[in-house]
Protein backbone atom coordinates (compact mmCIF):
# COMPACT_ATOMS: atom_id res chain seq x y z
CA UNK A 1 0.00 0.00 0.00
CA UNK A 2 1.13 3.53 -0.70
CA UNK A 3 3.19 5.25 1.96
CA UNK A 4 1.47 8.44 3.03
CA UNK A 5 4.79 10.26 3.33
CA UNK A 6 5.62 9.39 -0.28
CA UNK A 7 2.24 10.74 -1.35
CA UNK A 8 2.75 14.06 0.39
CA UNK A 9 6.35 14.38 -0.73
CA UNK A 10 5.26 14.08 -4.36
CA UNK A 11 7.24 10.88 -5.05
CA UNK A 12 4.14 8.70 -5.37
CA UNK A 13 0.96 8.86 -7.42
CA UNK A 14 -1.39 7.91 -4.57
CA UNK A 15 -3.47 11.09 -4.78
CA UNK A 16 -3.21 12.07 -8.45
CA UNK A 17 -1.66 11.09 -11.78
CA UNK A 18 -1.57 7.73 -13.60
CA UNK A 19 -1.96 4.68 -11.38
CA UNK A 20 -1.70 1.36 -13.26
CA UNK A 21 -3.29 -0.80 -10.57
CA UNK A 22 -5.61 0.88 -8.04
CA UNK A 23 -6.49 -2.46 -6.43
CA UNK A 24 -2.85 -3.23 -5.69
CA UNK A 25 -2.44 0.30 -4.34
CA UNK A 26 -5.36 -0.45 -2.00
CA UNK A 27 -3.52 -3.46 -0.60
CA UNK A 28 -4.75 -6.41 -2.66
CA UNK A 29 -2.25 -9.12 -3.55
CA UNK A 30 -0.77 -9.35 -7.02
CA UNK A 31 -3.06 -12.21 -8.02
CA UNK A 32 -6.22 -10.11 -7.68
CA UNK A 33 -8.65 -9.96 -10.65
CA UNK A 34 -8.00 -7.55 -13.51
CA UNK A 35 -9.57 -4.11 -13.28
CA UNK A 36 -13.02 -4.01 -14.84
CA UNK A 37 -15.25 -1.15 -15.94
CA UNK A 38 -17.76 0.26 -18.40
CA UNK A 39 -17.36 1.67 -21.90
CA UNK A 40 -20.52 3.54 -22.89
CA UNK A 41 -20.81 4.21 -26.63
CA UNK A 42 -23.37 7.01 -26.82
CA UNK A 43 -23.53 6.78 -30.62
CA UNK A 44 -25.69 3.66 -30.34
CA UNK A 45 -27.73 4.62 -27.25
CA UNK A 46 -31.46 4.69 -28.08
CA UNK A 47 -32.64 6.08 -24.74
CA UNK A 48 -34.75 3.04 -23.86
CA UNK A 49 -33.81 3.25 -20.14
CA UNK A 50 -33.51 -0.52 -19.81
CA UNK A 51 -30.30 0.14 -17.88
CA UNK A 52 -32.11 2.38 -15.38
CA UNK A 53 -34.80 -0.21 -14.76
CA UNK A 54 -32.37 -3.12 -14.48
CA UNK A 55 -30.19 -1.16 -12.02
CA UNK A 56 -33.13 -0.33 -9.78
CA UNK A 57 -34.54 -3.84 -9.84
CA UNK A 58 -31.30 -5.67 -9.12
CA UNK A 59 -29.96 -3.27 -6.48
CA UNK A 60 -33.37 -2.54 -4.91
CA UNK A 61 -32.84 1.18 -5.46
CA UNK A 62 -35.98 3.09 -4.38
CA UNK A 63 -37.93 5.45 -6.61
CA UNK A 64 -36.46 8.87 -7.24
CA UNK A 65 -39.18 10.81 -5.44
CA UNK A 66 -39.39 11.54 -1.74
CA UNK A 67 -43.13 10.85 -1.41
CA UNK A 68 -46.11 9.61 -3.40
CA UNK A 69 -46.79 13.01 -4.95
CA UNK A 70 -43.23 13.16 -6.29
CA UNK A 71 -42.99 9.52 -7.29
CA UNK A 72 -41.53 9.95 -10.77
CA UNK A 73 -40.08 13.46 -10.54
CA UNK A 74 -41.18 14.43 -14.04
CA UNK A 75 -39.09 17.39 -15.16
CA UNK A 76 -41.61 18.60 -17.75
CA UNK A 77 -38.68 19.49 -20.02
CA UNK A 78 -38.02 16.30 -21.99
CA UNK A 79 -38.23 12.53 -21.84
CA UNK A 80 -35.48 12.70 -19.22
CA UNK A 81 -37.53 12.10 -16.08
CA UNK A 82 -34.66 11.58 -13.63
CA UNK A 83 -32.62 14.66 -14.46
CA UNK A 84 -29.32 13.63 -12.91
CA UNK A 85 -27.45 10.97 -10.97
CA UNK A 86 -28.15 10.75 -7.26
CA UNK A 87 -28.54 8.50 -4.24
CA UNK A 88 -31.60 6.86 -5.82
CA UNK A 89 -30.51 7.18 -9.46
CA UNK A 90 -27.39 5.12 -10.12
CA UNK A 91 -27.93 5.05 -13.88
CA UNK A 92 -29.23 8.15 -15.63
CA UNK A 93 -30.18 8.23 -19.31
CA UNK A 94 -29.75 11.80 -20.48
CA UNK A 95 -31.87 13.12 -23.35
CA UNK A 96 -30.16 16.14 -24.92
CA UNK A 97 -32.32 17.98 -27.42
CA UNK A 98 -29.75 20.07 -29.25
CA UNK A 99 -31.87 22.78 -30.93
CA UNK A 100 -30.08 25.71 -32.55
CA UNK A 101 -30.69 28.26 -35.29
CA UNK A 102 -30.26 26.88 -38.77
CA UNK A 103 -26.71 26.23 -39.96
CA UNK A 104 -25.26 26.58 -36.42
CA UNK A 105 -25.70 22.99 -35.18
CA UNK A 106 -23.21 20.22 -35.75
CA UNK A 107 -24.43 17.69 -38.28
CA UNK A 108 -26.30 14.88 -36.56
CA UNK A 109 -24.76 11.74 -37.99
CA UNK A 110 -26.60 8.45 -37.81
CA UNK A 111 -24.63 5.74 -35.98
CA UNK A 112 -23.03 3.40 -38.47
CA UNK A 113 -24.53 0.43 -36.64
CA UNK A 114 -28.08 1.61 -37.37
CA UNK A 115 -29.70 1.63 -40.83
CA UNK A 116 -30.72 4.85 -42.47
CA UNK A 117 -34.40 5.49 -43.14
CA UNK A 118 -33.84 5.53 -46.89
CA UNK A 119 -31.20 4.14 -49.19
CA UNK A 120 -30.16 7.43 -50.73
CA UNK A 121 -30.98 11.08 -51.23
CA UNK A 122 -34.69 11.86 -51.14
CA UNK A 123 -36.04 14.50 -53.56
CA UNK A 124 -37.41 17.53 -51.76
CA UNK A 125 -35.80 16.56 -48.45
CA UNK A 126 -36.10 19.38 -45.85
CA UNK A 127 -32.83 21.20 -45.31
CA UNK A 128 -32.88 20.43 -41.58
CA UNK A 129 -32.67 16.68 -42.07
CA UNK A 130 -29.66 14.96 -40.54
CA UNK A 131 -27.47 13.13 -43.01
CA UNK A 132 -25.87 9.78 -42.44
CA UNK A 133 -22.08 9.48 -42.57
CA UNK A 134 -20.66 9.36 -46.09
CA UNK A 135 -20.40 5.88 -47.53
CA UNK A 136 -17.69 4.47 -49.78
CA UNK A 137 -16.69 6.90 -52.46
CA UNK A 138 -18.15 9.84 -50.62
CA UNK A 139 -21.78 8.99 -51.37
CA UNK A 140 -24.40 9.40 -48.69
CA UNK A 141 -25.72 6.15 -47.26
CA UNK A 142 -29.11 7.62 -46.35
CA UNK A 143 -30.99 10.48 -44.73
CA UNK A 144 -33.52 10.99 -41.98
CA UNK A 145 -35.70 13.99 -41.17
CA UNK A 146 -35.36 14.66 -37.46
CA UNK A 147 -37.87 17.50 -37.49
CA UNK A 148 -40.56 15.17 -38.80
CA UNK A 149 -40.29 13.31 -35.50
CA UNK A 150 -41.27 16.39 -33.50
CA UNK A 151 -44.91 17.28 -32.78
CA UNK A 152 -46.40 20.34 -34.44
CA UNK A 153 -47.90 21.55 -31.17
CA UNK A 154 -44.67 23.09 -29.98
CA UNK A 155 -44.45 20.70 -27.02
CA UNK A 156 -40.71 21.16 -26.99
CA UNK A 157 -41.09 24.86 -26.25
CA UNK A 158 -39.45 26.00 -29.48
CA UNK A 159 -40.67 29.30 -30.91
CA UNK A 160 -38.51 29.24 -34.04
CA UNK A 161 -40.25 27.92 -37.19
CA UNK A 162 -39.18 24.42 -38.20
CA UNK A 163 -37.43 25.62 -41.34
CA UNK A 164 -35.23 28.00 -39.32
CA UNK A 165 -33.78 25.59 -36.78
CA UNK A 166 -31.59 22.49 -36.62
CA UNK A 167 -32.46 19.71 -34.16
CA UNK A 168 -30.29 16.85 -33.02
CA UNK A 169 -30.93 14.21 -30.37
CA UNK A 170 -28.07 13.06 -28.16
CA UNK A 171 -28.62 10.26 -25.64
CA UNK A 172 -26.22 8.92 -23.05
CA UNK A 173 -26.46 6.59 -20.06
CA UNK A 174 -24.44 8.21 -17.28
CA UNK A 175 -23.07 6.36 -14.26
CA UNK A 176 -20.45 6.61 -11.50
CA UNK A 177 -17.00 6.82 -13.08
CA UNK A 178 -15.20 4.60 -10.51
CA UNK A 179 -12.24 6.97 -10.74
CA UNK A 180 -8.64 5.85 -10.49
CA UNK A 181 -8.26 8.55 -7.84
CA UNK A 182 -11.64 8.72 -6.15
CA UNK A 183 -12.14 11.87 -4.09
CA UNK A 184 -15.15 10.35 -2.34
CA UNK A 185 -13.05 7.44 -1.09
CA UNK A 186 -10.09 9.59 -0.05
CA UNK A 187 -12.28 11.92 2.02
CA UNK A 188 -14.49 9.32 3.72
CA UNK A 189 -13.74 9.52 7.48
CA UNK A 190 -15.29 6.17 8.43
CA UNK A 191 -13.91 3.86 5.72
CA UNK A 192 -17.41 3.24 4.38
CA UNK A 193 -16.09 3.76 0.85
CA UNK A 194 -13.48 1.23 -0.22
CA UNK A 195 -11.63 0.02 -3.30
CA UNK A 196 -12.56 -3.51 -4.35
CA UNK A 197 -10.31 -6.18 -5.81
CA UNK A 198 -11.83 -5.30 -9.22
CA UNK A 199 -10.63 -1.67 -8.95
CA UNK A 200 -14.16 -0.34 -8.40
CA UNK A 201 -15.36 1.93 -5.57
CA UNK A 202 -18.19 0.75 -3.32
CA UNK A 203 -20.11 2.19 -0.33
CA UNK A 204 -20.67 -0.03 2.70
CA UNK A 205 -24.13 0.94 3.90
CA UNK A 206 -23.64 -0.41 7.43
CA UNK A 207 -20.54 1.75 8.01
CA UNK A 208 -21.62 5.02 6.37
CA UNK A 209 -22.62 7.62 8.97
CA UNK A 210 -24.17 10.03 6.45
CA UNK A 211 -21.66 12.83 7.09
CA UNK A 212 -21.78 13.80 3.41
CA UNK A 213 -18.05 14.56 3.06
CA UNK A 214 -18.02 12.43 -0.08
CA UNK A 215 -20.65 14.52 -1.86
CA UNK A 216 -18.56 17.67 -2.54
CA UNK A 217 -15.48 15.49 -3.04
CA UNK A 218 -16.80 13.97 -6.27
CA UNK A 219 -15.81 16.07 -9.32
CA UNK A 220 -18.71 14.56 -11.29
CA UNK A 221 -21.48 15.15 -8.74
CA UNK A 222 -22.36 11.44 -8.66
CA UNK A 223 -22.67 10.37 -5.04
CA UNK A 224 -25.35 11.81 -2.77
CA UNK A 225 -27.05 11.23 0.58
CA UNK A 226 -30.49 9.66 0.53
CA UNK A 227 -33.01 11.45 2.73
CA UNK A 228 -34.95 8.32 3.63
CA UNK A 229 -32.06 6.51 5.35
CA UNK A 230 -29.42 9.23 5.77
CA UNK A 231 -26.71 7.23 4.00
CA UNK A 232 -24.61 7.96 0.92
CA UNK A 233 -25.30 5.82 -2.12
CA UNK A 234 -24.02 5.35 -5.68
CA UNK A 235 -23.35 2.72 -8.32
CA UNK A 236 -21.44 -0.32 -7.04
CA UNK A 237 -20.85 -1.72 -10.54
CA UNK A 238 -22.93 -4.62 -9.20
CA UNK A 239 -20.16 -5.81 -6.87
CA UNK A 240 -22.23 -8.78 -5.79
CA UNK A 241 -22.67 -9.92 -9.40
CA UNK A 242 -18.96 -9.52 -10.15
CA UNK A 243 -18.12 -11.90 -7.34
CA UNK A 244 -20.32 -14.52 -9.01
CA UNK A 245 -18.82 -14.02 -12.45
CA UNK A 246 -21.81 -12.04 -13.79
CA UNK A 247 -21.80 -8.76 -15.65
CA UNK A 248 -23.57 -5.74 -14.12
CA UNK A 249 -27.34 -5.61 -14.57
CA UNK A 250 -27.32 -2.45 -16.70
CA UNK A 251 -24.87 -3.87 -19.26
CA UNK A 252 -26.79 -7.14 -19.33
CA UNK A 253 -30.04 -5.30 -20.12
CA UNK A 254 -28.70 -2.90 -22.77
CA UNK A 255 -30.24 -3.96 -26.12
CA UNK A 256 -27.81 -2.10 -28.40
CA UNK A 257 -24.57 -2.87 -26.54
CA UNK A 258 -24.14 0.82 -25.84
CA UNK A 259 -23.04 -0.17 -22.33
CA UNK A 260 -20.12 -2.57 -22.60
CA UNK A 261 -18.58 -4.29 -19.58
CA UNK A 262 -15.26 -6.09 -19.32
CA UNK A 263 -11.60 -5.82 -18.47
CA UNK A 264 -10.67 -2.15 -18.59
CA UNK A 265 -7.67 -2.56 -20.89
CA UNK A 266 -9.79 -4.47 -23.43
CA UNK A 267 -12.55 -1.87 -23.25
CA UNK A 268 -10.02 0.88 -23.89
CA UNK A 269 -8.78 -0.92 -27.00
CA UNK A 270 -12.38 -1.35 -28.18
CA UNK A 271 -13.09 2.34 -27.59
CA UNK A 272 -9.99 3.41 -29.50
CA UNK A 273 -11.05 1.29 -32.47
CA UNK A 274 -14.61 2.64 -32.37
CA UNK A 275 -13.36 6.23 -32.25
CA UNK A 276 -11.12 5.63 -35.26
CA UNK A 277 -14.09 4.08 -37.09
CA UNK A 278 -16.31 7.11 -36.47
CA UNK A 279 -13.57 9.53 -37.48
CA UNK A 280 -13.15 7.53 -40.68
CA UNK A 281 -16.88 7.93 -41.34
CA UNK A 282 -16.58 11.71 -41.03
CA UNK A 283 -17.84 12.10 -37.45
CA UNK A 284 -14.94 14.31 -36.45
CA UNK A 285 -16.67 15.60 -33.29
CA UNK A 286 -16.61 12.12 -31.70
CA UNK A 287 -14.28 11.91 -28.70
CA UNK A 288 -13.49 9.70 -25.72
CA UNK A 289 -14.22 11.01 -22.24
CA UNK A 290 -12.52 9.59 -19.15
CA UNK A 291 -10.13 7.47 -21.23
CA UNK A 292 -6.95 9.49 -20.55
CA UNK A 293 -4.90 8.25 -17.54
CA UNK A 294 -3.18 11.64 -17.40
CA UNK A 295 -6.36 13.60 -16.70
CA UNK A 296 -7.29 15.12 -13.35
CA UNK A 297 -8.59 11.85 -11.87
CA UNK A 298 -6.05 9.44 -13.35
CA UNK A 299 -8.58 8.11 -15.85
CA UNK A 300 -12.00 6.59 -15.18
CA UNK A 301 -13.13 3.02 -14.74
CA UNK A 302 -16.31 3.99 -16.58
CA UNK A 303 -15.63 6.08 -19.67
CA UNK A 304 -17.62 7.27 -22.67
CA UNK A 305 -17.60 7.93 -26.39
CA UNK A 306 -19.33 11.28 -26.92
CA UNK A 307 -20.59 12.93 -30.10
CA UNK A 308 -20.05 16.46 -28.82
CA UNK A 309 -18.21 18.34 -26.10
CA UNK A 310 -18.62 17.03 -22.52
CA UNK A 311 -20.48 20.19 -21.47
CA UNK A 312 -23.30 19.34 -23.89
CA UNK A 313 -23.87 16.14 -21.90
CA UNK A 314 -23.64 17.91 -18.55
CA UNK A 315 -20.16 16.51 -17.83
CA UNK A 316 -17.26 18.61 -16.49
CA UNK A 317 -14.71 19.27 -19.25
CA UNK A 318 -11.70 18.97 -16.92
CA UNK A 319 -12.54 16.94 -13.80
CA UNK A 320 -9.95 17.10 -11.06
CA UNK A 321 -9.86 14.92 -7.94
CA UNK A 322 -10.29 17.12 -4.90
CA UNK A 323 -7.26 15.59 -3.15
CA UNK A 324 -4.84 16.46 -5.95
CA UNK A 325 -3.57 19.61 -4.26
CA UNK A 326 -3.37 18.16 -0.74
CA UNK A 327 0.41 17.56 -0.77
CA UNK A 328 1.14 21.13 -1.83
CA UNK A 329 -1.40 22.48 0.68
CA UNK A 330 0.16 20.55 3.56
CA UNK A 331 3.69 21.49 2.52
CA UNK A 332 2.69 25.16 2.42
CA UNK A 333 0.98 24.81 5.80
CA UNK A 334 4.07 23.16 7.25
CA UNK A 335 6.35 25.91 5.92
CA UNK A 336 4.00 28.54 7.34
CA UNK A 337 3.98 26.82 10.72
CA UNK A 338 7.77 26.64 10.74
CA UNK A 339 8.03 30.30 9.83
CA UNK A 340 5.62 31.31 12.58
CA UNK A 341 7.53 29.16 15.07
CA UNK A 342 10.85 30.75 14.17
CA UNK A 343 9.33 34.22 14.46
CA UNK A 344 7.84 33.39 17.87
CA UNK A 345 11.13 32.01 19.20
CA UNK A 346 13.08 34.99 17.89
CA UNK A 347 10.69 37.43 19.54
CA UNK A 348 11.21 35.87 22.98
CA UNK A 349 14.89 34.96 22.72
CA UNK A 350 16.91 36.77 25.48
CA UNK A 351 19.18 39.34 23.89
CA UNK A 352 22.65 40.28 25.12
CA UNK A 353 22.61 42.55 28.08
CA UNK A 354 22.84 46.12 27.03
CA UNK A 355 25.71 47.99 28.50
CA UNK A 356 25.33 51.60 29.15
CA UNK A 357 27.98 54.04 30.30
CA UNK A 358 26.70 56.75 32.48
CA UNK A 359 29.07 59.05 34.38
CA UNK A 360 31.95 56.59 33.92
CA UNK A 361 29.97 53.73 35.45
CA UNK A 362 29.19 50.68 33.42
CA UNK A 363 25.96 48.90 33.90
Amino acid sequence: MTNVFDAFSGTDDALYGPLPDPAADAGFAGDHPKRVGFFTDTSVCIGCKACEVACKEWNLVPNDGTDASDLYRLTGMSYDNTGDLGASTWRHVAFIEDVRPHNTATTGHLPSALPAVSGGPVPGLPRDAATAPPGPGGSSSGTIDLLALLPDSGAHGQQTPDDERDVRWLMSSDVCKHCTHAGCLDNCPTGALFRTEFGTVVVQDDICNGCGYCVPSCPYGVIDVRESDGGAHKCTLCYDRLGSGLEPACAKACPTNSIQFGDLDELQATADARLAELHGLGVEEAQLYGRNPDDGVGGDGAFFLLLDEPEVYGLPPDPIVTTRDLPEMWRNAALTAVGLGVAAVASFWPGRAKRRVRGGTRR
